[in-house]
């Protein structure tokens, strides 16, 4: 995706959708999906504090991309589960994998000059998979189209919302 604004739409669209269908997930918990397509790009955090700084601190091997992989939004999720109360830890840990996945598999269709993905499993599997190359990471188009097509789930769902208002009134 172009942008963390593609992720985050895909993410909300992803969620409100599924939210017509699950009765508990609620507007809040649309945006711990959407919070949740952030946490891959937490590896951007490298462009305030290098690799190589916190390599040569700590003296092991290290490179923030790890938080751009599985295994790193997996370790990312659970910090994110300890902040929330016990009952709504099994909802808020499937919410936000939701909204990274999605972040990860969106990245993972990225058009690359190798033809194949990053490690998406890392540290599962060091498998580099094909990438079908649907978009460049510069493109605007895929935005633009998330951006539509959210607007247009955002119209839908307050007409199924004040659907179901009505029902119970």
């Amino acid at each position: 995706m172009p942008d963390l604004l593609a992720h985050t739409l895909l993410a909300y669209t992803i969620a409100t959708v599924l939210s017509w269908r699950i009765g508990w997930l609620s507007r809040s918990h649309v945006t711990v999906v959407m919070a949740g397509a952030f946490i891959p790009d937490l590896a951007k955090v490298e462009l305030l504090i290098p690799s190589q700084q916190v390599e040569s601190l700590f003296g092991v091997p290290f490179d923030w991309f790890g938080l751009h992989t599985t295994g790193g939004v997996l370790c990312s999720v659970l910090i994110g589960v300890l902040l929330v109360s016990e009952a709504e830890r099994r909802r808020v840990f499937g919410l936000l994998a939701l909204g990274a996945s999605s972040h990860l598999v969106a990245d993972a269709l990225l058009l690359k000059p190798s033809g194949l993905s990053y490690p998406i499993l890392w540290p599962m599997m060091r498998v580099y998979p094909p990438t079908p190359g649907l978009y460049l990471s510069t493109d605007v188009w895929p935005a633009v189209t998330l951006g539509v097509l959210a607007f247009g789930v955002g119209i839908a769902n307050r007409w199924i919302v004040g659907e179901r208002r009505d029902a119970t009134d």
